[in-house]
């Protein structure tokens, strides 16, 4: 097995085999979805700082923030205000539910969401995805709509075509932001916002490991 073979071989395991595997296993899953995506974690960041030809301030670094932050707060701001108005439409007794009905709740997601949850996601989907494969995938559009459709992939252990289809927007979103960026940091501050609006608007609960059943 060469190394182009080898590659392709762990990236259909890590994005392919172990999302399926999750699914069939959903219901063992619920309390140990975080853990599992800290180990994924780990392992994708020993093996990009044991890699020589890996730039390491990319995790670090606000790398080419200066070409995305505008598109970046934009977005998010109009995404943010349209996404509002018409969840509070179409599903009112929901609308902004976390803070309202569980205040302390939603501080504690606040605080440990970012740091838990799109840290490892951002490291492994971007980071490591964008380095580890770019000798098989050198075109970056490929990678960029790959990076979101095994992003999408990995959301199928919620059971739910929302969570599905929500994590392949912003999967290309930001895969696209971090092949213009280059930073690490760069996409976890992007996906922080967007995912703690949504849990605070109340579509969270898509993305809820607690729906799990």
């Amino acid at each position: 097995m060469n190394a182009n073979q080898y590659r392709w071989f762990e990236f259909t395991f890590i994005f392919v085999c172990l999302p399926l595997l999750g699914f069939y296993l959903r219901a063992y899953l619920a309390n140990w979805l975080i853990p599992a995506l800290i180990v994924l974690m780990s392992v994708c960041g020993m093996l990009l700082l044991g890699d020589p030809h890996f730039k390491r301030f990319r995790l670090t670094s606000l790398g080419q923030f200066s070409a995305v932050k505008r598109r970046l707060f934009s977005f998010f701001f109009i995404g943010a205000l349209f996404s509002g108005v018409f969840y509070g439409i179409i599903n009112q007794g929901n609308w902004f539910m976390l803070p309202r009905n569980s205040f302390n709740d939603w501080l504690m997601l606040l605080a440990f969401y970012p740091l838990l949850s799109v840290m490892p996601q951002e490291l492994i989907f971007r980071t490591y995805f964008f380095h580890r494969y770019k000798r098989i995938m050198p075109k970056k559009t490929v990678r960029i709509i790959v990076s979101a459709t095994v992003f999408a992939l990995a959301h199928i252990v919620y059971a739910n075509w929302v969570a599905v289809l929500l994590a392949f927007i912003g999967g290309l979103l930001f895969a696209f932001t971090y092949a213009q960026s280059r930073s690490t940091f760069v996409c976890v501050i992007e996906h922080s916002l967007w995912g703690l609006w949504m849990f605070t608007l109340g579509i969270g609960q898509y993305l809820d490991s607690a729906t799990i059943s």
